[in-house]
């Protein structure tokens, strides 16, 4: 007994697998439901792999009525739920077609010749097997046909649609080809123009700063139209393609040459790549991304839940961590609840729908296409799918499916309530239409949806305002998370058209903080960039800015200049204002030279007292006393007009520095060349009756000064009218400090008074070198030489000095000039003097002197006396 209960537990068992491994297997054309009105749905659940020379071959043959797919696509699966759902809520709906229920025809549609021609035959035909050009289908029942995963798909069949009127609503992204009303005039499009897409990405790469960008797009007329209008704002914006691969569209998985360009994304040096076409190109990027894995890479993508399809399961998945475009769409009351508690045993005819949960939970429920297999575990429902078949999450192609089903109820009410208020009554009772009586309908239908939206399928009026950006997250064991991290509203003001919480962000696998994707790190505040040549604009070199300039940017162009009276700091990236300066008292250059003019003219009104005190004596009798007197006034001067060169300059100090120091040294210097004279005369007059003598006694030297004084006079008198000193400013000499000078005014009035006392200064020295050898008691000569050979020697080093300074230096130079040249003046002729009048007092009389040397010459007495 045991070993027969045994034997009928295992054939039950084998039976059920048997039946299991039938149900996976076996697959039929369509799945159907009647109603008064059918609407027809199309959508990609599965692909069938064929080679492309029997797919051409097939169409010589009879299709096959039992296929096998070779890939299942389960996420689509919630398109068919959300076409359901439409249904159910309409059919319940007493408001929208009353006493009107309606039914549907749903078939697999994916993008490949002979597949889309069978599908479409099926639904005109009505039969088992196909037949082109026949229609044995229930009059006036199929009003229309809810389709398009991609574009091509929705050509395809919508070539052939035409032929007939049936009017083809598209649940795919929009596409332009489509728009064209000659060549698919019943073709009308779910979903809104994105002609905002390339704004709303452009936004994400500006602020996140990224510049250096790769893009993939579908070859194709929409991948080109989007290429070519990311590229012309990417280029308004400053941001550069690092690489453009055009992804062809496959009819067969696994193509080699479909993953070929996945090695590229390797070798690409950007680390933001924007993926952009149809679903036929897209599908084989993100099955290949499992074989070519590419971490460390952000994908910025459209619709991500409808173009990706296959999930690996692990983290290291190529898109985790990437950016996908949806256009906002609301929360469909019911839909949630509606998936939670859905099951096949709702659907019997639906054998999709008892392979997804036989293929998933391990059995089937009763009523079922699959019969009861196994046991089903308590509250078994579509809220459990594992992570990477995520049916929970309402879908941008799922969400337009509803809106198009309830597009297409809108317009069916409103043709029937037209035809009962102008038919018979025979004819109202049925409710059979043409499919070409909904077309005028349709290009003017306009209604709010259960989530308060307008729906319009009025291309003009139709385009994306507002789009929300996910964040792709996978978790292991395959669960996959689209975290929605911020919105890009078109019609905002530019910088508030984007919304982004950053803390929600989940970066890519090899990111801890916000990637970068530049050419060339940006050039910080201070530097500016120069573009390299043969380069994008996105490709530089950082230059630090030149002195006096600064960038306080990042990125700068150029470098600005900062005004005259600021400075730039040590990091070039700020204007400090500069300090007014000037040679002051306080300063210790300003400090030192005003104490050595002070001692010096101190020093000389002690030599100038000297004098006075000794003015009887021989030595100071000698030479002409009153030249000394002048000379040592004049040299007491010019010590003391050094003190205006020192201080804050203002308009009267710069015109008395220039007037005091061209006057006091022209009495200076012509005292000394009076002095040089009188010695001259003094020693060549052989006879007191002679002219010479004549001339000495009645003081000719002393008319040098007012004449020579009376020149320059002249000459500071034309500077003054003419050109007079002014006060300037320099910025240049010192940095951060703005320098107060006196501007000379005319430079050649200047250096004609130079020039002059130049003269003076070397007519002196001859004079003086001629009568260095001339007997040498009390004979200045030797001394008046030397003097004028110092004083020469320091303003002829004076000029070249004075030209390569700047600023206080200049100044300086020129105070410590006058300085030298006077204490050169004062130490070699009044020095010797001094030392004869207070240590060598005996040597200071005529007596001590004849009697110290012999004596040489009657006429030499005498000159001596004439002195």
């Amino acid at each position: 007994m045991f070993f027969i209960f045994l034997f009928l537990l295992l054939k039950t068992l084998h039976a059920s697998r048997r039946e299991a491994s039938w149900c996976l297997k076996y697959l039929r054309p369509s799945v159907q439901r009647d109603g008064d009105l059918v609407l027809g749905g199309f959508f990609p659940l599965y692909y069938m792999n064929q080679d492309p020379d029997v797919s051409r071959l097939s169409f010589l043959f009879i299709p096959k009525i039992y296929i096998r797919a070779s890939r299942w696509f389960w996420k689509n699966y919630q398109y068919v739920l959300a076409f359901y759902f439409a249904i159910k809520e309409i059919n319940k709906d007493s408001q929208l077609l009353p006493n009107v229920t309606l039914g549907f025809h749903v078939y697999n549609a994916i993008t490949s010749d002979c597949f889309a021609l069978w599908s479409t035959l099926h639904w005109l035909c009505g039969t088992e097997i196909p037949l082109p050009n026949y229609n044995c289908q229930t009059y006036r029942k199929f009003a229309a046909v809810i389709a398009g995963t991609s574009a091509a798909f929705s050509a395809e069949t919508g070539t052939i649609l035409e032929l007939y009127k049936f009017p083809q609503v598209t649940y795919g992204p929009f596409d332009p080809i489509l728009s064209d009303r000659h060549q698919y005039p019943s073709i009308y499009q779910m979903a809104p123009k994105d002609s905002t897409l390339v704004h709303a990405m452009i936004s994400l790469l500006l602020h996140f700063g990224w510049t250096w960008v790769a893009i993939f797009v579908s070859d194709d007329v929409k991948g080109e139209k989007f290429l070519g209008d990311l590229k012309a704002e990417m280029l308004k914006k400053g941001i550069c393609v690092a690489l453009t691969e055009k992804l062809p569209a496959t009819k067969i998985m696994y193509a080699s040459s479909d993953i070929t360009f996945m090695s590229k994304i390797r070798v690409s040096s950007a680390n933001v790549h924007i993926l952009y076409g149809e679903v036929s190109s897209l599908i084989t990027v993100d099955i290949a991304a499992e074989f070519f894995l590419t971490t460390g890479k952000v994908w910025i993508m459209t619709a991500k839940w409808d173009i990706v399809v296959y999930e690996a399961n692990h983290m290291l998945h190529s898109f985790h961590g990437s950016f996908s475009f949806s256009p906002h769409k609301g929360e469909v009351p019911g839909f949630r609840h509606f998936l939670q508690t859905t099951t096949p045993s709702q659907y019997p005819e639906d054998f999709y729908f008892s392979k997804l949960w036989l293929n998933f939970f391990d059995c089937s429920l009763p009523g079922s296409q699959c019969g009861r297999i196994g046991v089903c575990p308590p509250n078994t429902s579509l809220e459990f799918m594992p992570g990477n078949t995520n049916l929970m999450t309402l879908s941008d192609s799922s969400y337009f499916i509803y809106n198009a089903v309830y597009a297409l109820a809108h317009v069916l009410h409103k043709m029937l309530l037209e035809k009962a208020e102008f038919a018979s009554s025979e004819d109202a009772e049925q409710p059979g239409l043409l499919p070409w009586q909904l077309h005028p309908h349709l290009k003017k239908i306009e209604f709010t949806n259960s989530a308060g939206y307008s729906i319009s399928l009025d291309e003009e009026r139709q385009h994306v305002a507002q789009y929300d950006i996910q964040n792709t997250l996978n978790f292991p064991g395959g669960l996959s998370v689209l975290a929605k991290v911020g919105e890009f509203f078109f019609k905002r003001p530019h910088g508030q058209n984007l919304v982004i919480n950053d803390e929600l962000i989940e970066w890519p696998v090899g990111f801890t903080e916000t990637p970068q994707s530049v050419c060339s790190q940006s050039c910080g505040p201070g530097f500016s960039k120069i573009s390299q040549e043969g380069r994008p604009v996105c490709c530089f070199t950082c230059i630090f800015c030149p002195e006096r300039h600064i960038s306080n940017q990042t990125d700068a162009e150029q470098c600005t200049q900062c005004p005259e009276h600021e400075y730039t700091n040590r990091n070039r990236d700020r204007c400090l204002p500069k300090i007014l300066d000037f040679l002051s008292f306080e300063d210790s250059l300003g400090m030192a030279l005003t104490h050595i003019a002070l001692c010096f003219s101190v020093l000389t009104a002690v030599i100038l007292a000297i004098f006075v005190k000794h003015r009887d004596t021989a030595i100071v009798k000698a030479n002409n006393r009153t030249l000394s007197y002048t000379l040592l006034i004049s040299l007491l001067l010019c010590f003391l007009c050094c003190l205006l060169f020192i201080g804050r300059p203002n308009t009267a100090t710069c015109i008395l520095q220039q007037m005091t120091f061209g006057l006091v040294f022209t009495v200076a210097v012509s005292c000394v060349l009076a002095k040089t004279i009188t010695v001259v005369l003094a020693f060549k007059v052989t006879g007191p009756e002679k002219r010479m003598r004549q001339l000495l006694l009645l003081g000719a030297p002393n008319y040098i000064i007012p004449i020579c004084t009376l020149i320059q006079l002249t000459l500071c008198g034309f500077w003054m009218g003419t050109n007079p000193p002014y006060i300037d400013t320099d910025a240049h000499s010192e940095h951060g400090h703005i320098i107060i000078v006196c501007n000379k005014g005319s430079l050649t009035a200047f250096y004609c008074v130079l020039g002059y006392l130049g003269s003076l200064a070397l007519l002196s020295f001859t004079v003086a070198f001629l009568a260095k050898n001339l007997p040498d008691t009390f004979n200045e000569a030797k001394f008046l030489t030397f003097s004028m050979l110092v004083f020469c020697s320091v303003w002829v080093t004076f000029l070249p000095v004075y030209h390569s300074s700047k600023g206080k230096v200049m100044v300086a130079m020129e105070v410590f000039s006058i300085l030298a040249s006077s204490a050169g003046l004062l130490g070699c002729i009044f020095l010797p003097k001094c030392y004869v009048i207070l240590i060598r007092s005996e040597n200071n009389t005529l007596t001590g002197l004849k009697s110290r040397k012999n004596v040489r010459g009657n006429r030499y007495s005498k000159n001596i006396n004439c002195l």
